[in-house]
């Protein structure tokens, strides 16, 4: 039996897009179980170290656009590096993925849509009707979805999961964790393919 990796993303987070159709692949030809776990990194950050993109400094900030064009470029996927709608609250978002994997639905491919929605499409993940849409283009039931992401519990489980990241030692995002063992960054998926 494959073994199982905790993905601990943001939903916001680009990288995580740039990683996700690589972390799928290998998944798979592992014969690897993804755990699909979004996190706040509003939670994360202040606990690790970690400052949010508007107080990073200049020079990171210019840095992290030239990396976004070189990793896209090398990876082959489109991106927008100045969406229209970034930052978006993730939040109802987060919670519809949560929602997907209680209800049986497939909280991995609803959650890569909603990134390429940011990163491709640019389109707005905060609106409720463009998650609906979302949910619909995956094969979710939207009325459904949207419904048990409004549950107090959803919110609970988005910042317990957030908790589960630090205490996992995750300080950004993307992290995938097997056996114990952190990896930071879609530019780390080489090494999570070697520990599977």
């Amino acid at each position: 039996m494959g073994k199982t990796i905790d993905y601990y993303f943001s939903l916001v987070s680009p990288w995580t897009y740039l990683g996700a159709k690589r972390l799928e692949e290998i998944a798979a030809a592992k014969g690897a179980t993804i755990r699909v776990k979004p996190v706040s990194l509003a939670k994360i950050f202040p606990q690790s170290g970690g400052l949010p993109l508007p107080k990073r400094a200049p020079q990171r900030q210019a840095y992290r656009l030239v990396e976004l064009e070189r990793w896209s470029k090398v990876l082959g996927e489109s991106i927008t590096i100045h969406p229209a709608f970034f930052p978006a609250d993730e939040r109802l978002a987060a919670y519809c993925v949560i929602a997907a994997g209680e209800t049986g639905g497939d909280p991995l491919k609803l959650a890569h849509a909603i990134l390429r929605a940011v990163w491709v499409e640019e389109r707005n993940i905060a609106d409720e009707e463009t998650l609906a849409a979302i949910l619909k283009e995956t094969g979710h039931d939207p009325a459904a979805i949207l419904k048990a992401a409004k549950e107090p519990a959803k919110e609970e489980a988005y910042d317990r999961l957030s908790q589960e990241a630090l205490e996992a030692g995750v300080f950004g995002s993307p992290s995938y964790v097997v056996e114990g063992e952190l990896f930071w960054g879609q530019d780390r998926l080489d090494f999570l393919e070697r520990a599977l």
